[in-house]
C-alpha cells in the first residue's frame, strides 16, 4: 500500500515538473476512480466559496430528505440500467423502463461526475498532506497543489448546483410563448391605477426588448391623462413563460401624484393592477365551433387619427358557451382586428381548459387574476421610498426609475422568484417521495 502511493506521488510530482519546465502548460491531476461519499468530506478540505442565492441550492444539496431522495432515484437508475440489459424484455416493458432511465439520466451524470471530482480531490488532499510532512518539501509543488484544492472544491460546489437543478421537477410548458395582459385596478386608486397601469406595459415592453423577444400588441385601450385601461400583448422568444409566469397577480404601487392636492399635500396614494399571463405553447390548438361564437363590430375607443375610431374596425368575440369575451381595436383593419381578437380567446379558451389540471397540481396557489385588492398584492412599487419589494420572496432592490425600464433590474427579480419557486417544487417532491415511501416499505415487509 505504501509503495502504491508513492508511486502515485511520484507521477503526480513528475506530472508537475514537466508542465512546470514547459512554462505554458498547465497542471492536472490523475483521474480519480475512487468513489468517494456523496455527502461526506474529508475534514481537512478547505471551505470552498459558496454563491449565496435566495433559494440556497448549496444549503438544498446538504437538506438529509434531498438526500434521501437522491439515493432513491440513484437506486432506481441502477436497478433500470441492469434490468435492460435483460434479454427477455418484451418491447413495451424495455420502452417503459428506457423513458424513465432516460429522465434519470442527466441527475445519474452529475452524480458521477461529483463522485469523481470528490476522488480527486481526496487524492489531491492526500499528495498535499505526503508533500507537507515530507523533510525537503517543494514549495513549488505544495502551491501548485493548494491551488488545484481550491479549483476543484469550486467545481463540486458548482456540480452540486447542477445537481439540485437537474433534480427540479421541469414544466413542459416553460419553452411556450404567452399572453401578456395588464389590466387597471378597479377597488382603489381611480386615475393613480390607470397610470401605473401604463408603466408596467412600458416595463415588460423593454423587458422584452431587453431578452431580444418579439413583442406584439393586440389590443390597447388608453385612459384619460396618459394612462391605461387595458392592453394585451403576445410576447414570443426563448423561455418565456418559464421567466414570466410568476408575473402574474396583482400589483401595488404606492406613490404622491404628480398633480392636484394631494401632490400638493405630499399625500401618498394606493392603487393595483393586475397582470395575466396565459401560456401559448407552439403544439396547442383549440377547436372552436362557429356556432359557438357571437362576433361583434363596433368603433373603437381612445385618441383617433387615421380612421382608427371612424369605422366599426374594433373586433369584440364572444364564446357562448363559456362566456370568454376577447377584443382589438388595435388596427384599422376589421379582419386583423378578429384575427388577434381569435388568438387571444384560444390562449384563454386553453388556459380555462388547462384549469382544472393546474388547480389539482397546484391547490395551495391563488388564482392570478384574485380580487385585485391590496390583499393578494405579489409585489409593491413604493415610489416615495424608492423601493421594490416581492412579497412571495422578501426581495427588495432600490432605484424604482431603473427598475420599471425593464432591464437588468427586473431580470435580478424574475431570477430570485424562479430560484425560490423551483426549490419549493422539489422540496414538495422529496416531500412526496418521503410519503410514499413507509408505504412502499411496509409492503415490501408483508
Amino acid at each position: 500500500m505504501f509503495v502504491s502511493r508513492w508511486s502515485r506521488i511520484c507521477t503526480l510530482c513528475s506530472r508537475v515538473a514537466f508542465c512546470s519546465r514547459g512554462g505554458g502548460g498547465r497542471w492536472r491531476t490523475l483521474t480519480g476512480h475512487r468513489h468517494a461519499s456523496l455527502t461526506e468530506e474529508p475534514h481537512w478540505v478547505t471551505p470552498a466559496p459558496t454563491r449565496f442565492y435566495h433559494s440556497q441550492f448549496g444549503d438544498l444539496y446538504k437538506n438529509e430528505s434531498v438526500q434521501r431522495y437522491l439515493q432513491q432515484l440513484m437506486d432506481e437508475y441502477k436497478e433500470l440500467s441492469e434490468r435492460l440489459q435483460q434479454a427477455h424484455l418484451n418491447e413495451t416493458d424495455r420502452k417503459v423502463l428506457m423513458k424513465r432511465h432516460t429522465e434519470l439520466l442527466p441527475v445519474a451524470n452529475v452524480f458521477e461526475r461529483i463522485e469523481q471530482a470528490l476522488g480527486d480531490l481526496e487524492e489531491v488532499l492526500s499528495l498535499l498532506h505526503s508533500s507537507a510532512a515530507a523533510k525537503d518539501e517543494d514549495e513549488q509543488l505544495t502551491q501548485l497543489l493548494k491551488e488545484e484544492e481550491a479549483q476543484m472544491s469550486r467545481r463540486i460546489v458548482t456540480l452540486r448546483e447542477d445537481l439540485i437543478k437537474a433534480l427540479v421537477p421541469s414544466d413542459p410548458l416553460d419553452s411556450s410563448n404567452i399572453l401578456l395582459e395588464v389590466v387597471a385596478g378597479r377597488t382603489t386608486g381611480g386615475d393613480i391605477c390607470q397610470q401605473f397601469t401604463r408603466e408596467m406595459f412600458d416595463m415588460y415592453q423593454g423587458f422584452a426588448w431587453y431578452k431580444n423577444w418579439d413583442f406584439e400588441v393586440l389590443n390597447y385601450t388608453p385612459a384619460e391623462y396618459g394612462g391605461l385601461h387595458h392592453a394585451a400583448v403576445r410576447i414570443a422568444g426563448e423561455s418565456v413563460y418559464r421567466h414570466l409566469k410568476h408575473e402574474g397577480g396583482t400589483h401595488r404601487v404606492q406613490r404622491i401624484p404628480e398633480v392636484g392636492l394631494s401632490s400638493r399635500m405630499q399625500r401618498i396614494h394606493t392603487g393595483t393592477m393586475t397582470v395575466i399571463i396565459l401560456p401559448q405553447p407552439v403544439e396547442f390548438d383549440v377547436h372552436i365551433d362557429p356556432k359557438d361564437l357571437r362576433i361583434d363590430t363596433f368603433r373603437s375607443r381612445g385618441a383617433g387619427g387615421q380612421s382608427v375610431n371612424t369605422t366599426d374596425s374594433a373586433v369584440r368575440v364572444v364564446h357562448l358557451p363559456t362566456g370568454i369575451i376577447a377584443e382589438c381595436q388595435q388596427t384599422r383593419s376589421q379582419l386583423q382586428n378578429r384575427d388577434r381578437a381569435m388568438r387571444m380567446l384560444k390562449a384563454r379558451l386553453y388556459q380555462s381548459m388547462m384549469g382544472k389540471e393546474t388547480e389539482q397540481r397546484h391547490t395551495a396557489r391563488k388564482q392570478q387574476v384574485g380580487s385585485r385588492s391590496q390583499s393578494d398584492r405579489i409585489r409593491s412599487y413604493n415610489f416615495s421610498q424608492d423601493r421594490v419589494t416581492d412579497h412571495r420572496t422578501g426581495y427588495v432592490t432600490r432605484d424604482i426609475k431603473e427598475f420599471m425600464k425593464g432591464g437588468e433590474a427586473l431580470h435580478d427579480l424574475i431570477c430570485d422568484v424562479l430560484r425560490h419557486s423551483e426549490t419549493e417544487a422539489l422540496l414538495e417532491v422529496v416531500e412526496s417521495s418521503s410519503s410514499l415511501k413507509p408505504t412502499e416499505s411496509g409492503r415490501s415487509a408483508d
